[in-house]
């Protein structure tokens, strides 16, 4: 009890202010370019927003839709799935809508993890996740992705030493949010063979599907054994560029699907009605519409990469999402947290610390993310400003900073 009588919460004081609030508040404080925080500064397709428009003027979705989302949008992405990965999903029981892709994370958390249960992380991981496997009462077992070449790896050794007898789960995200990386063929075959051996289940993220660049998205739920025991959790905001509306699925065997619907509808119950018929328009958009989006972010991929590199960074150029993880050791820097405060009154920028991300902060200390779903200009502007922390012109990434170790 406290001196005032009241009794300290417990499981919320364990969570505070996230990364990007703090960051995109001292965005706004400064006047600096807001590159930490994933959001695009431009709407999505016009014909997807004026379906939404649509919805609501017509009255679809105005009232509560069925708790599993309207059917227009679940026999969209079965039928997205179908089409783009040969994966079979009954609309009716196998396809549930949600309230964006956390909402999904966390109702399939708090309905397949018990309490001491264990749930193998890679790390770094979205900060979500942590707080639903804490608010399940599970226990989060990181496996690191290691810097190596350029990229960050995971290595099959250690993702197998991870695995005890209390191992429940495994939480698996690709295109993968912090660092970019998409995972290979070979990794995946290794989660796969891993979870059909020691009869685990799977959770897979899959938000930035779309958003590759001269690799292949390939879904866990495509492995032998796998469709079975897996969970995909897919999303509108990343893919669309409507970050706010909210609207995420996850694809599911219908024994586990009930499972978290009997979770998710104690959650939001339903999310927005009317955006979800617009979404489902979204996702029956032609294939140039996919085409385009990557070759767009990926040409702004390679405008943020050359302003870093200009600037003195070390810099890891992601095979996908719209992030980019730079090293700050080359510019005599070694606590990310502390570059990231400082760096809007030094060059006008917001980026956010990598360390936030890791369950061992210390293993992303020298790393920051930088978010590229800007426009052109916004982006040459951020370019411009990073360049004068390094020498004139900036340099590449110095000797004494390999890209290798941490």
């Amino acid at each position: 009890m406290t001196a005032s009588g009241r009794r300290h919460p417990r499981r919320p004081r364990a969570f505070g202010t996230t990364v990007f609030a703090e960051m995109s508040e001292l965005a706004a404080r400064t006047g600096a370019i807001n590159l930490g925080q994933g959001f695009p500064d431009q709407d999505g397709p016009d014909s997807v927003r004026e379906a939404a428009v649509a919805a609501l003027r017509a009255g679809r979705g105005n009232q509560y839709p069925p708790v599993a989302g309207v059917p227009e949008l679940r026999a969209a992405v079965a039928d997205h799935q179908r089409a783009r990965y040969g994966l079979a999903f009954d609309p009716e029981r196998e396809v549930l809508v949600t309230a964006g892709a956390t909402e999904a994370i966390a109702a399939t958390l708090l309905a397949l993890v018990s309490p001491g249960d264990e749930v193998v992380v890679l790390d770094p991981a979205y900060d979500a996740y942590a707080a639903a496997i804490a608010l399940a009462g599970g226990v989060r077992v990181s496996v690191p992705l290691r810097p190596e070449r350029g990229a960050f790896r995971l290595d099959p050794a250690e993702l197998r030493a991870a695995v005890t007898p209390r191992t429940r789960l495994l939480l698996v995200n690709s295109p993968h949010n912090p660092t970019g990386t998409v995972l290979t063929r070979a990794e995946l075959t290794g989660i796969a063979e891993l979870a059909v051996e020691h009869d685990l289940l799977v959770v897979t993220d899959e938000v930035y599907e779309h958003l590759v660049y001269g690799v292949e998205h390939l879904p866990l739920a495509g492995w032998p054994g796998m469709r079975e025991r897996t969970v995909t959790v897919g999303s509108a905001g990343k893919t669309f560029s409507f970050t706010g509306w909210k609207i995420g699925w996850l694809t599911a065997p219908a024994d586990l699907l009930g499972a978290v619907l009997a979770v998710k509808q104690y959650l939001t119950y339903v999310p927005a009605g009317p955006l979800q018929y617009a979404v489902a328009k979204a996702l029956r958009l032609p294939p140039a519409y996919f085409d385009g989006l990557r070759a767009e972010l990926a040409d702004r991929r390679e405008l943020l990469v050359a302003g870093l590199e200009r600037a003195g960074f070390g810099v890891f150029r992601p095979a996908g999402t719209y992030f980019v993880t730079a090293d700050i050791r080359p510019l005599g820097e070694r606590d990310g947290v502390a570059f990231c405060r400082a760096l809007p009154d030094r060059a006008g920028v917001v980026a956010v610390p990598s360390a936030v991300f890791y369950q061992r902060p210390e293993l992303g200390a020298p790393f920051v993310r930088f978010a590229f779903c800007k426009r052109p200009a916004v982006l040459r502007a951020a370019a411009d400003r990073l360049a004068s922390l390094g020498p004139a012109g900036g340099r590449p990434a110095a000797a004494d900073s390999p890209l290798s170790t941490v």
